[in-house]
């Protein structure tokens, strides 16, 4: 199931969430260039997402467990049908997702990055 919401509060703010399904990145990854140009860093708390913009910070529950980890978008993903974020492995570990590999989340955004990327 997907859910997406953006709501405006009073023109000037808008909220957005997204609930579906998370996962992380594999190791092999490590590295490598994301969309941004950033290095893939497994320790760094970022993550990847489809259409939120880079820079943009992102608190990601796990709601099978109440777990939560705040993240900063730098790269475009995941590009698995069902899934609205991946991870990385620092944030997978902080919401306990390692052993299930994909697991129910919400996204909320935090702080909304620079639109146009």
């Amino acid at each position: 199931m997907l859910l997406l919401s953006l709501t405006a509060c009073g023109g000037s703010k808008s909220a957005f969430t997204q609930s579906g399904q998370g996962s992380y990145y594999a190791d092999k990854f490590a590295g490598r260039p994301t969309a941004s140009g950033a290095p893939y860093r497994p320790g760094q708390l970022t993550a990847a997402h489809n259409t939120l913009p880079f820079g943009t910070k992102v608190k990601v529950t796990n709601t099978r467990n109440g777990h939560s980890v705040n993240v900063v978008v730098n790269d475009r993903g995941p590009h698995v049908k069902g899934r609205i974020v991946d991870v990385s492995k620092r944030a997978a570990r902080k919401l306990d997702l390692l052993d299930a590999g994909v697991v129910p989340v919400q996204l909320k955004v935090l702080h909304m990055g620079p639109t146009g990327r």
